[in-house]
């Protein structure tokens, strides 16, 4: 009897043992992600979730653990934009970018013959904007925190006091910015001790400044010890920022711009950032064309996009700047018809010239070193934060003391319309310098509706670059169908009016077909070549199946949350 029932048995066997194991799979599934610029800055964010606190609680750990470890762009004396999406749907975005001092004035980098004076924006204390970084992430707390703000800033502290390891790329940026570190700091500098792949760096000067932080939120940076060393090294290295700049500060919520493409509903950054309108416009511009008819980076598409690009950007030169200073044409910059009269010049036949586009007749009615990083939670929120110190390690002033470095975001103004930043974009009397006033910006943190429901969370570093890194990835996934990471690894190119030269990632292009659009008229310079943004993105399906994209081009990495 027992034989004949043998069979039955090991069938039962089998299918409890199918069931088990696809029960183990269900709850291997994705519930949230942080995917940032570092593994360490991941593991915390999702650490933090872990422990019950949302994609709010974990952005303020993982920004902070980013200071630590990931010097160059990661930053308490910043600045940056947050864009959110409650499990609710409730959207918004915080404005926390730096402010030019009080002391500032227009003309603060010109020679007596009214020319800018090469570097003084870009190297040294005068080129330091008021951070914001802090004062963000405090406000953050304040309406969105579930977790004590002290739990938050710890693990940044003992990754300060335990140490990071060392990657190649940091390696070879230590080594790159060796000298200038030295030339502002002198040889002691911190970072200028050589430093070498594997090594473990620990930062006890940050540590401090970190508990201090920790202990009395934002009066331990703006106030106090630290707001006497930061005013210290501005006016040791030529600047101007008082304790007065520091205690003046605060972050601003702002509503997000927000655009249809298709069946997307995106909300992304409005000013002082360009990403956001820049974004709509090209969207909008190449909505009418089709793109998905055309295989992604064919000669159509690159000629559809770059042409929508220059047209954006040569608006950007004339209308954008700090919205509290004046008045932007925001519904006038998106609106339909005109991005349909913008683009009536283009033809397939012939590129054109950057030289014979100037910013679009509206009738008024009135970094290169950046850090994105994308969280979602388990109840559904989501974060999108781009943050920066302008130039890779900014302004290359170290407070020693504090164990960090100050932004050079001065540069992001015009210093005089019309002469190019030092990503090469030209600025006009939009975005001049005034006192208090925030300076235009390229970031661009994005969330993607699709139907209703959260379809994708992404940013990216690149300066200039931004804008045009997300558009594609956008692209990739919802019109030619990538998934999230091959969508972040694509080859990229960009174009931003002037300089009038398309730029794309090297050995990525053939060079049949590089040249296919230079005889249309595409000015394609090898020496322009480079590795383009850093993309790190989260995308949830229509079935909530939740997948990331950390950006091959770094050391960026996304942490699962299961």
């Amino acid at each position: 009897m027992m034989k004949q029932n043998t069979p039955l048995l090991f069938k039962n066997i089998l299918i409890f043992i199918i069931f088990f194991l696809s029960s183990c799979v269900k709850e291997k599934e994705i519930k949230g992600a942080v995917v940032s610029a570092r593994e360490e800055a991941s593991k915390i964010g999702v650490a933090i979730m872990q422990k019950g606190g949302t994609a709010f609680d974990a952005m303020i750990a993982t920004d902070l653990a980013l200071t630590v470890c990931y010097p160059n762009a990661g930053n308490i004396s910043g600045g940056g934009f947050l864009v959110y999406r409650t499990f609710d749907g409730e959207v918004g975005s915080l404005d926390f970018r730096e402010k030019a001092p009080m002391a500032s004035y227009p003309d603060m980098y010109l020679d007596e013959l009214g020319n800018v004076i090469p570097k003084m924006s870009t190297l040294g204390g005068l080129s330091v904007g008021v951070p914001g970084t802090v004062a963000g992430l405090v406000e953050i707390h304040k309406r969105f925190g579930t977790l004590e703000w002290d739990e938050l800033v710890q693990p940044a502290i003992d990754l300060a006091r335990n140490g990071y390891i060392v990657t190649d790329n940091q390696e070879k940026s230590f080594k790159n910015k060796k000298e200038e570190f030295i030339a502002l700091n002198g040889v002691e500098t911190f970072y200028a001790q050589n430093f070498k792949s594997g090594d473990n760096i620990i930062n006890l000067a940050l540590a401090e400044t970190l508990e201090r932080i920790a202990k009395f939120g934002k009066a331990g940076f703006y106030k106090g010890v630290n707001a006497d060393e930061l005013v210290k090294r501005v006016k040791e290295t030529g600047g101007i920022i008082t304790h007065e700049d520091l205690l003046a500060y605060d972050p601003v919520w702002r509503e997000p711009i927000n655009f249809q493409y298709k069946d997307l509903n995106i909300y992304t950054m409005g000013p002082p950032s360009s990403g956001g309108i820049c974004l709509g416009q090209i969207m909008k511009m190449i909505e009418p064309y089709e793109i998905g008819q055309y295989s992604q980076n064919t000669i159509e598409a690159i000629q559809i996009i770059v042409e929508a690009e220059r047209r954006s950007y040569a608006d950007r030169s004339l209308y954008l700047g700090d919205p509290d200073f004046i008045n932007i044409p925001e519904d006038s910059l998106l609106n339909e018809n005109y991005l349909k009269k913008r683009m009536s010049s283009f033809d397939f036949n012939e590129a054109t010239k950057s030289s014979e586009i100037s910013p679009g007749t509206i009738v008024w009615e009135e970094s290169e070193e950046t850090t994105h990083y994308s969280i979602l939670d388990a109840q559904g929120n989501a974060v999108a934060v781009t943050t920066t110190l302008n130039g890779s390690y900014g302004s290359k002033v170290f407070v020693e003391k504090g164990g960090y470095f100050l932004n050079n975001e001065m540069d992001d103004f015009s210093s005089k319309p019309g002469v190019p930043n030092m990503f090469g974009l030209i600025g006009g009397k939009a975005n001049a310098i005034a006192a208090q006033k925030r300076m235009l910006s390229a970031m661009t943190p994005t969330i993607v509706e699709r139907n209703g429901k959260l379809a994708m969370i992404v940013g990216t570093p690149g300066g200039s670059t931004i804008i045009t890194s997300v558009l594609q990835t956008i692209l990739n996934v919802f019109e030619y169908e990538m998934d999230i990471q091959t969508a972040v690894s694509a080859p990229r190119f960009h174009h931003q009016w002037l300089p009038d030269v398309v730029v794309f990632e090297p050995s990525r292009f053939q060079k049949s077909f590089i040249d296919s659009l230079q005889e249309k008229g595409f000015n394609i310079k090898e020496e322009y070549t480079r590795i383009i943004g850093r993309v790190d993105a989260i995308h949830i399906s229509s079935s909530n199946i939740i997948t990331t994209g950390a950006d091959p081009r770094g050391d960026d990495k996304a942490v699962h949350l299961y």
